[in-house]
């Protein structure tokens, strides 16, 4: 990682170099840490955070989930990811809230230790998406089951419930293929390791919903409102492999992502194995709509 610019820790603007926690952050032990991931884009009027007080919204959100009491205002924190992003001199850039249990005694219990937050930002490099933006992504049945909702609280964006995701991407990248594809519980279709999923099916879209353990997409969402600004209907509902393996198109949403295309689930070929229309359609769609070019969402976009 390029070290550019300065983090945020605090309140204050401290050098890459100097943003270090303690060996004992109760964080580092038991995963008390929830964050953000927020794409900063370089459109021809300047840079853009896109969907940031979505963004917020959730951080704040996945704080009280874990009685994290933020010691900032969602105004302050606002203010420090442009700060941060303005201290870095990028005009792209992906950004990363992150609120912790931090340093002061060590036990299961979170609560007796003090709320840290940090803003990271970093040059954005296209890395682990570029299979499904250009040939399709191959993807692997896990055999890893998504974390229950009864379990962990799936509607928080916590660092607890991403090593569930590692164990799956790690398992798909060692077997040769670009992703997981993970089901919860009940067998059906969750997501991917850090994607939300849709399936095209003679013209229908289908995704999977809320309460299948998934994350609330802020890039789902988009999704959905863009493909029903061009008057295309994405349905809610449970999916299974069959729904998958049958699909004449799948693709998934995800900041890093963004919109990617999913042209092959274990051995068996999607459609004709290549990105499809719906999918070229979205991309498209979601691209001139984070350049600012497509008017209608032009509030999504805050520039700094």
């Amino acid at each position: 990682m390029k070290e550019t610019g300065k983090i945020w820790m605090n309140g204050k603007l401290v050098p890459f170099k100097n943003a270090k926690v303690h060996v004992l952050t109760h964080a580092l032990h038991y995963s008390t840490s929830i964050f953000e991931g927020i794409r900063c884009y370089d459109t021809p009027e300047g840079s853009a955070i896109f969907r940031l007080p979505e963004h917020i919204d959730r951080f704040f959100n996945s704080a009280k989930m874990y009685s994290m009491k933020m010691p900032y205002s969602k105004k302050k924190i606002s203010d420090g990811i442009v700060s941060t992003v303005n201290a870095s001199k990028l005009k792209q850039c992906y950004i990363r809230p992150l609120a912790y249990y931090g340093y002061g005694t060590m036990g299961l219990t979170p609560t007796n230790n003090k709320v840290d937050v940090s803003i990271s930002c970093w040059e954005w490099k296209m890395g682990e998406s570029k299979a499904g933006k250009f040939s399709g992504a191959k993807c692997k049945i896990s055999k890893w089951v998504r974390i229950d909702s009864k379990s962990q609280p799936m509607q928080a964006k916590s660092a607890a419930n991403y090593s569930n995701a590692a164990l799956a991407r790690m398992e798909a990248l060692n077997a040769g293929y670009d992703e997981a594809i993970m089901l919860n519980n009940k067998g059906h279709v969750a997501e991917g390791s850090a994607e939300n999923i849709f399936v095209v099916k003679n013209g229908r879209i289908t995704t999977p919903p809320l309460d299948a353990d998934i994350l609330d997409g802020i890039t789902r969402d988009s999704a959905i409102k863009l493909l029903k600004s061009n008057k295309i209907k994405v349905i809610e509902k449970n999916l299974r492999i069959n729904d998958l393996l049958k699909a004449d198109e799948i693709f998934m949403t995800g900041t890093a992502a963004e919109v990617k295309s999913v042209t092959r689930v274990n051995k068996i070929k999607i459609g004709d194995g290549k990105i499809g229309e719906v999918t070229k359609e979205l991309q498209e769609l979601f691209m001139d709509t984070v350049m600012g070019k497509n008017k209608k969402f032009r509030s999504w976009l805050k520039f700094i």
